[in-house]
């Protein structure tokens, strides 16, 4: 099980994506384990935990898989607006963002909203948990970046920029991070709340990846990705990855090397072999043609020992505790009638849907 990893994405079409990757000694093989019609408009974002997978989009929901089994585990409700933004941390509490300024914390045992803050005036367009879990990092349409407090669920310290971000992300070490506006990145130290240094992307930036606490991989409307040494602020390799925009960044450990995994518009996603200690162009090891126009995209590994969900920790009702303002409609958080089992396949007629009836 250590070794299994899944690559999920979401499109413009409506549909998320599964399929397993599968090493092999000389090329990999990415195969099609899953596809499902998840929302009504399209998906926005995705995240995954040991066990669960998340996608947001358009249509104000967030929906939830249970990769374990394979099933659709429910939908939460709460957001007026597009879903931005969705981070797990750890296996305990899922963070969401939205158009609607705010930002839920989500409990993962019985799926209630834990605390549904107003977070910005405008939209939320990014957040980022620190490592240790005690705080996180937003930013939105209304010119800030404001730091939280999730131990208390409340504002710590909000920032003024000049422009609006559309990324904000911890390295991995939480003792810096990364803002992106437009075509440049922004590092700040922690201690400091200060820029430390900044670099500019050839054209505007969709995405960002920490491969470790010193580089930061790079892509957006360009075919290229590129890889910035956050000490130096100087670019330490460039790649032509795709034909088109590159709209998603994640990767992975394998043995003694970084399995850098992107996406496009083009509708390839492609495994990419890096060495960190040794940065040269990387070699392609696999790819997949999805045939979609992809939006977003996750790694998923499972744990390595899952608490068991009982049929009590499905969604239900939320007692949202609400700074104010208030959301402008009190929600549910909706538990679906019936599972949809996606079933794996190996044929071109993938993820046909079985039904069954709960237990009641």
């Amino acid at each position: 099980m250590g070794d299994l990893v899944e690559l999920v994405a979401g499109c413009y079409e409506q549909i998320v994506f599964g399929y397993r990757v599968c090493p092999g000694d000389k090329e990999w093989t990415i195969e099609p384990n899953f596809t499902h019609h998840a929302h009504t408009a399209s998906l926005t974002a995705v995240s995954s935990s040991d066990q669960f997978i998340a996608t947001g989009s358009q249509d104000e929901t967030i929906q939830l898989y249970d990769m374990s089994k394979k099933i659709e585990h429910g939908a939460l409700l709460h957001h007026d607006g597009t879903i931005s933004c969705l981070e797990f941390y750890g296996v305990s509490h899922l963070l969401s963002g939205g158009q609607d300024g705010l930002i839920c914390v989500w409990s993962t045992k019985k799926w209630e909203c834990l605390k549904s803050i107003k977070a910005h005036k405008g939209h939320v367009t990014s957040l980022s948990v620190h490592p240790s879990g005690k705080l996180a990092l937003s930013v939105g349409t209304d010119k800030t970046l404001r730091t939280w407090n999730l131990i208390e669920g409340r504002s710590a310290f909000i920032k003024n920029i000049k422009q609006n971000a559309e990324i904000v992300l911890w390295s991995p070490n939480g003792d810096q991070y990364a803002v992106v506006v437009n075509d440049q990145v922004d590092i700040y130290l922690l201690q400091s709340a200060t820029i430390i240094g900044s670099f500019s992307f050839t054209k505007r930036i969709s995405c960002v990846k920490f491969l470790k606490n010193t580089l930061l991989a790079v892509g957006g409307d360009d075919e290229s990705v590129r890889v910035y040494d956050v000490t130096s602020q100087k670019c330490v390799c460039e790649f032509k990855a795709h034909e088109n925009r590159i709209k998603a960044i994640e990767s992975f450990m394998k043995d003694d090397f970084c399995v850098l995994v992107t996406a496009s518009n083009d509708g390839f996603i492609k495994l990419w072999k890096l060495n960190l200690e040794n940065l040269e162009t990387p070699s392609l090891l696999g790819q997949v043609n999805t045939t979609a126009r992809l939006t977003c995209l996750s790694v998923w590994k499972p744990g390595e020992a899952k608490e068991t969900i009982t049929e009590s920790a499905k969604p239900e009702t939320s007692e949202d505790v609400v700074e104010p303002p208030k959301p402008s409609k009190g929600k549910r958080v909706r538990l679906q009638g019936e599972e949809v089992i996606l079933e794996e396949s190996s044929s071109t007629k993938q993820g046909k849907k079985k039904k069954k009836q709960k237990v009641q």
